[in-house]
């Protein structure tokens, strides 16, 4: 199973209690999703861990997890990266699309030019933000995903056109 087509989904935070429970922080909107997933994966496709029961807790779950009995075991698996095949996500609505499925679309100017390519979505708090390799080499450049700088997102196409703000060309001039 290639890497590249693994999706983030949670990350072990440690035990819950002295009975071998596991806590989940969830990187999905619907934090028991990642129950519903049951086998969740490490980012190389190998077993991570198999969810046998879980609840809601703040901000993931807490989960019974096969093979995982003392609160010694959950410990040891705290930073623990889980991950789902993109193929396991339901498909999106027409208008909709996943996050994942940005990584790798051109980047287009509203007037045709190639800027580069997504490396990645990253979200340090304050919103969805594009990581775009540069097409003429150099550093990558960071963007705000928003409607007003990336108006235009065409999975099928395999593109994006990008306004971007007047105000960071004229501090990079």
């Amino acid at each position: 199973m290639a890497a590249d087509r693994m999706i983030a989904v949670g990350r072990v935070a440690g035990a819950f209690g002295v009975r071998g429970e596991v806590r989940i922080t969830a990187f999905t909107e619907e934090p028991l999703a990642l129950a519903r997933f049951r086998e969740l994966k490490r980012q190389d496709g190998s077993p991570g861990l198999t969810v046998l029961s879980a609840r809601d807790a703040k901000g993931g779950i807490v989960c019974r997890c096969q093979g995982v009995e003392t609160k010694e075991q959950a410990d040891a698996l705290r930073g623990l990266r889980l991950f789902i095949p993109r193929e396991a996500l339901p498909a999106p609505d027409d208008d909709e699309f996943y996050l994942a499925d940005l990584i790798g679309l051109a980047v287009h100017a509203p007037e045709g030019e190639i800027l580069g390519a997504i490396k990645s979505v990253q979200d340090f708090g304050a919103g969805d933000i594009l990581e775009i390799t540069p097409a003429a080499g150099g550093p990558t450049w960071y963007l705000a995903f928003t409607r007003e700088t990336v108006p235009t997102v065409d999975i099928a196409g395999g593109r994006v056109v990008v306004v971007i703000p007047t105000e960071v060309v004229a501090d990079e001039a």
